[in-house]
């Protein structure tokens, strides 16, 4: 599924459905996705961008800039405040998630850096999270593997973590595929297992949702 096709969902399942959900997905065409307000002139080598006919999608969320392409792991997480028993607020959320993907995937020096996943002092996850009134998402593009060509297409983004020290994006992120034995199915299926002791799983099934009505905030730029 597209990034673009992947984020009308996850809208549509926040704002007009009251299950619990977790989507997974690998792969998207190559595309350019920011937070709702992210600035392409700040964030973008624009002139580069159009060169390229690289697509720029606007999400819902808040967060960073990311690049994604067939080689990006993405995961989402999208739950009613209810669900679990933690407050509904950033840090809660970062550490719950931290806690379970450190359980399910096993994969040494991964641990949570200010809002990033990372392993060792590398990047390797990228989060962004919505939270409203009775439910919360929080998704996240991890670096199975990624081109360092696609990073030239981004800036340093004005606000940056401490961790990061300036660093340039080829010194910065890591790839997941360079820490663990699996591939991104088995780590799908380790993911499903660990959630499996928490919650009954119930495939999704159906089509529709982003048909239903709710207010859409996801689009092309």
């Amino acid at each position: 599924m597209s990034i673009f096709e992947q984020l009308q969902l996850e809208e549509a399942l926040l704002r007009a459905a009251d299950q619990n959900f977790c989507i997974t997905n690998i792969g998207s065409p190559r595309t350019i996705v920011m937070g709702i307000s992210g600035d392409p002139s700040v964030h973008l080598d624009l002139p580069r961008v159009r060169q390229d006919h690289i697509p720029i999608v606007q999400r819902f969320s808040g967060g960073g800039t990311v690049i994604v392409d067939e080689s990006t792991l993405l995961t989402t997480f999208i739950f009613s405040k209810e669900a679990l028993n933690i407050p509904a607020f950033p840090e809660p959320i970062l550490h719950w998630s931290t806690d379970l993907y450190t359980a399910a995937w096993r994969i040494p020096a991964f641990r949570l850096a200010e809002n990033d996943y990372i392993i060792h002092n590398h990047k390797c996850g990228g989060n962004a999270q919505y939270i409203q009134k009775g439910r919360w998402l929080h998704h996240t593009s991890f670096l199975w593997d990624y081109s360092p060509q696609n990073m030239h297409y981004l800036h340093l983004p004005p606000k940056r973590p401490k961790y990061r020290q300036d660093r340039p994006h080829e010194e910065f992120l890591c790839r997941l595929k360079d820490h663990t034995p699996h591939d991104p199915h088995q780590l799908i299926t380790s993911l499903e297992q660990e959630l499996s002791k928490q919650f009954d799983l119930i495939p999704l099934e159906g089509e529709g949702w982003q048909d239903r009505p709710h207010r859409k905030t996801t689009k092309y730029l």
